[in-house]
């Protein structure tokens, strides 16, 4: 990847050899490893044996779960965060694994809308949960740096499974929690 990072650096009519870049091309590379680390970990991995029997039948939300993306089409970053609630069906997952699957999702070349898909499904997968609602708000540098150029846009996706799908007061308790300072 250094080499790549070396070659763009040169296309875009810099000096490799000047003192502030001699190094970046490594440097960029591993910021990219690390910008994108969610394609070496598994579900298996990062929820480990964090799911534990639980009597809780009522809602579990982790809201203002920041989350830092790069967007697919333009390899900019996106920033967010995220609310995640989902109906136990006897087993609750550790607290924090709800933050884990959402970066190991952020931390892929990513687009909000599936991101905030495939969050939803695999909360459901684990957890067997009678129902997950996910809601993820983000500005994206695609639209803010470049393009059209809207400093204060923000993009907000949700995905409502089982319960949360099916009965409105379920979808108006998570939104009123998410709601709340």
């Amino acid at each position: 990847m250094n080499e790549h990072y070396a070659r763009i650096i040169e296309a875009i009519g810099e000096d490799l050899q000047r003192p502030g870049l001699k190094d970046t091309p490594e440097r960029a590379a591993k910021a990219m490893e690390y910008l994108t680390r969610g394609y070496q970990q598994t579900v298996k991995e990062v929820v480990s044996d964090a799911l534990f029997p639980s009597d809780c039948t009522d809602m579990v939300l982790v809201k203002d779960i920041e989350l830092y993306s790069l967007c697919e089409h333009h390899m900019l970053p996106f920033i967010g965060r995220a609310h995640v609630a989902y109906i136990p069906q006897g087993k609750v997952l550790g607290l924090s694994k709800v933050a884990r699957i959402v970066d190991m999702y952020a931390r892929r070349l990513q687009i909000q809308e599936q991101l905030t898909t495939q969050v939803a499904k695999t909360l459901q997968t684990v957890t067997n949960a009678a129902g997950v609602g996910v809601i993820i708000e983000a500005k994206h540098m695609c639209m803010m740096m470049r393009g059209v150029e809207k400093q204060n846009s923000v993009m907000k996706t949700s995905a409502m499974l089982g319960t949360f799908r099916e009965n409105q007061a379920t979808r108006n308790e998570f939104l009123s929690l998410i709601s709340r300072p």
